[in-house]
Formats: C-alpha cells, sequence, structure tokens
C-alpha cells in the first residue's frame, strides 16, 4: 500500500512567535520551526501500514524554504522519499488555498508525477499545531473527491479496507472505508518513534522532490493573501506581565485575606 502524509512545518511554540508587520501574517522565517508535533502520529502510522505489508511511503509538505525539514524528519523517522512545494505566491494561503495546492500535488503523485507510485491512502494529523483548525483533511476528500475516515484514535488495515475507532465526548465510533481514502489519525493512535542514527544517515541519500505552482497548473490568483477567506487585520505584542497581588497574613488572617481576594477576583 502506498502512502502520502501531509505535514506541516510550523513556528516553534517555545520560540517568540509574532506576525509580519507587513501584512499581518504568520512570521515562518524569523522563528525557528520544526515538523508539526501532531503529524508525527501520522507518519508513524503510515509507516506501520507499510511495515505491515508492503509500499511505500511519501511524505508532502507545503511552505517556505525551511519548511523542508519538516520532510527531512520525515524521512529521518523512515519515510522513503519526500516532496516540497514552494513558491512565493503560495505565502498567506489560507486552509482553503493550501487544500488545493496539497490536492493538486496529490493528483500529480497519484497521476504518474516524479514522486513514486500512485498512492492509496493520504494520511494527516488531526490538526497543525499552529492552526488547530482540523479542516484539511476533509477539505482534500472533497477536491480528491474519495472517502474520508478521520480524527481515528485506532487504525486497521485489511487489503483495501480501512477502519478506524473514533473516540469522541459522548461514544465512541467505527468507520470503515474503502482505499483509495483520505486518513486523518490523533496523538492517540500510536507512539511516533524517534530517528535513529542509522535513520538520519539514509534520510541524506533519500530522492526528494522540489515543486512550484507551475508544476502543479495552480494560478498564483487562486492562492496566497489576497485569495484567502479570512485575513488578520491587526495585532499587537502582549504586554509584560504585572506583578503580583502579594496577600500578607496579620495576626492569623491570611486565609480570610486570601478568600476575600479570590471572592474579590471572581475566582471563587
Amino acid at each position: 500500500m502506498n502512502i502520502v502524509v501531509c505535514v506541516k512545518h510550523v513556528p516553534d511554540a517555545t520560540a517568540d512567535r509574532t506576525f509580519n508587520d507587513s501584512d499581518s501574517t504568520v512570521d515562518r522565517v524569523g522563528v525557528d520551526g520544526l515538523l508539526s508535533e501532531l503529524d508525527e502520529n501520522a507518519i508513524e502510522e503510515a509507516l506501520k501500514i507499510v511495515e505491515a505489508g508492503e509500499g511505500e511511503v511519501t511524505v508532502l509538505t507545503v511552505g517556505p524554504d525551511q519548511a523542508v525539514d519538516a520532510v527531512r524528519k520525515a524521512l529521518q523517522m523512515g519515510a522513503h522519499r519526500g516532496v516540497h512545494v514552494s513558491d512565493e505566491a503560495i505565502h498567506g494561503s489560507d486552509a482553503v488555498g493550501t487544500s488545493l495546492v496539497l490536492a493538486k500535488a496529490l493528483e500529480k503523485i497519484r497521476d504518474g508525477g516524479d514522486a513514486g507510485a500512485a498512492w492509496d491512502l493520504v494520511v494527516c494529523g488531526m490538526a497543525s499545531t499552529d492552526g488547530s483548525m482540523s479542516v484539511v483533511p476533509a477539505m482534500l476528500a472533497e477536491r480528491l473527491g474519495v472517502p474520508q475516515v478521520t480524527m481515528a484514535s485506532e487504525v486497521t488495515v485489511d487489503g483495501s479496507k480501512v477502519t478506524i475507532r473514533r473516540d469522541g465526548d459522548a461514544a465512541t465510533e467505527t468507520i470503515e472505508g474503502e482505499a483509495p481514502l483520505v486518513l486523518s489519525v490523533t496523538d492517540h493512535a500510536n507512539e511516533p518513534r524517534y530517528p535513529s542514527f542509522k535513520g538520519i544517515m539514509a534520510a541524506k541519500k533519500k530522492p526528494m522532490d522540489t515543486w512550484s505552482l507551475s508544476d502543479l497548473g495552480v494560478s498564483a490568483d487562486e492562492v496566497g493573501l489576497d485569495a484567502a477567506w479570512t485575513k488578520v487585520e491587526s495585532f499587537e505584542a502582549r504586554p509584560p506581565r504585572q506583578a503580583g497581588t502579594v496577600v500578607t497574613d496579620e495576626e492569623g488572617d491570611g486565609a480570610g485575606r486570601l478568600v476575600e481576594f479570590l471572592a474579590g477576583g471572581k475566582f471563587i
């Protein structure tokens, strides 16, 4: 079974994240970035499926030059090849524009592009850790005209049949679909592996393709900030943390003073 995993390079949550002054988009160049943590679960699930049978795992990302680091991490984990879609016109794209670019790249792979054999599954994480929208897998399924089995806590593959367990707040569901389809997994689905030294060295020799919008037949006016359905109008830096309030204990009345302060602030 051949699988394509869609991954995202996101700003490090521990870094000083901000927006660009010029257009109020997320600064993805001036901050440290990394493979979205939730996408590691998608990579692990794809590797498990292939290791249990046969096939290859291709990793696909869309983003600026440094986004290729997300693909490299996946190759170090064990994926077989990578595809990086990079084009200045993509800057500022929302989920709608991003799903269009991903879908066109997936069609190119499926129809015999330069990135390996046609796919049976497209696997995604449950959300990106910077956007947390969880909508791209459904958008991909719609654009590609294939079923979606999403938010999987457990995945079973039997031939072309994919069965998942989806754990909700009120119920647990079992959902089945026939490949080709789009699958997304939660962070409860597995425990992602760490790249081994052997895997890190092997990743350097694995094939990596870089495509532009023209390679995918996508017009620049279909994506980017001008085509986005939502925009950030303005932003401002978070104000510095103010000094806290010290509740002193005078003559044993500290507990009462603390309760009074908490009640006054409607904390209790």
